[in-house]
Formats: structure tokens, sequence, C-alpha cells
């Protein structure tokens, strides 16, 4: 890597720290050449402290160490992206990381899906008879069913995505996969499980 560690006077770069597998920002650090150098070898990201004047190993005292997993220097050569598996916490106050926020999965807009379903299935467990019209959905009424009422319709959904695959008709089979993908994220929570549980069984079959 051509870093210029020189574009400052003060001989660093900053060095943005990101989950390799959640792909949050965790904290921002400081290099110099000695602290890269020291990442790599010992492959726990190492920082210069301008507080402490020295180098500075991420967890040396609380044992919440980033354990190194790949750099990416940006087009100027003088910011890092460091992707870790961090050990415990990031922050010194005790969070994931230095914003206050939890080092959670993110999947985007299923994220926001699967969080509308719990909210739903929330309301589900008050009785009928006090929910307002505002309370009232289709995910209400499904989970109002039962267990059993959702894996039918988990079942249902799967054989039209799979009628509508041997079909040509793009349209239609996007409209069954999505149907089939919503019925799947009520099931996983009738289960009590989400995606994060999938994720992580399918990463432990990874080879």
């Amino acid at each position: 890597m051509n870093i210029d560690f020189n574009k400052n006077n003060d001989g660093l770069i900053p060095a943005i720290i990101q989950d390799a597998t959640t792909k949050n920002v965790l904290m921002l650090g400081y290099m110099n050449k000695e602290a890269f150098q020291k990442t790599q070898k010992t492959k726990l990201v190492t920082f210069f402290s301008r507080t402490k004047n020295r180098l500075w190993t991420k967890g040396e005292e609380s044992g919440n160490v980033l354990n190194l997993i790949d750099i990416k220097l940006d087009c100027d050569n003088d910011t890092l992206l460091i992707q870790v598996h961090p050990n415990g916490p990031t922050c010194h106050k005790g969070s994931d990381t230095c914003w206050n926020e939890e080092n959670n999965s993110n999947y985007g807009f299923f994220s926001t899906l699967e969080n509308v379903i719990t909210e739903r299935v929330t309301i589900s467990k008050i009785d009928p008879d006090l929910r307002d019209e505002s309370q009232k959905s289709y995910v209400v009424s499904l989970f109002d069913k039962g267990i059993n009422k959702i894996a039918q319709k988990v079942g249902e959904e799967a054989v039209e995505t799979v009628i509508e695959a041997m079909d040509n008709n793009d349209e239609l089979f996007l409209y069954e996969a999505g149907d089939l993908l919503f019925h799947y994220l009520m099931l996983l929570q009738a289960k009590g499980f989400t995606l994060k549980d999938i994720e992580a069984e399918l990463m432990k079959r990874q080879k």
C-alpha cells in the first residue's frame, strides 16, 4: 500500500473501523506508520493515541481487541478502512460503537419489514375486543389464527412461487416470490427467530 503518511504535518491518517460481518462503523482512530506496521504484524488494530502520545493497541487493558480482517486504502491514499471482528464492545464507555449504537446486522428494507412484523405481533397479543381500527392488519389477523395457519400460508406461497418460476412471466414470479418472503419472515417470528438467526446458521455451514 502506498499510504501517504506525510500529507499532514503530524504524520497521522484517519482509520475508519468497520465490523467485517455487520458492516457497521465502530469507531474512528488515527494511525502513523508504526501503528500501521504493528497492526499488520500482530493482526490486532493499533492506533497512535494523541492523548497518550504513544502507540495504543485497542483493548490492551480491557481485552476488547479488534481482530484485523482486511485493510483498504482510499483513492487519495490518506484514509484507511479497516475491517475487523471486534472482541466485545468497541467504545470505552461500554457500547458496541462510539455512536452508542448496537452492532447488529442490518438487512436494509428487510430489517424494516421485520420491525413492522414485530410491532404487529405485539398488537396481536392484545385482546381483539380492545383493539381499535388502526390496530387491525393482515399480519395481526394471520397471527390471530396461530402458527399452523402461518406455516400453511408459507407452503401455499412456496408452491405458487415454484409454479411461476416455471413460466415466463417475470412480473408474476417476483410478485409471488415477494409474498413468499413476507410470509417466511412472519413464520420466523412466530417461531421466535429473525433473519439474524438464519444468518448465524448459514455462517456455521460456511467452509
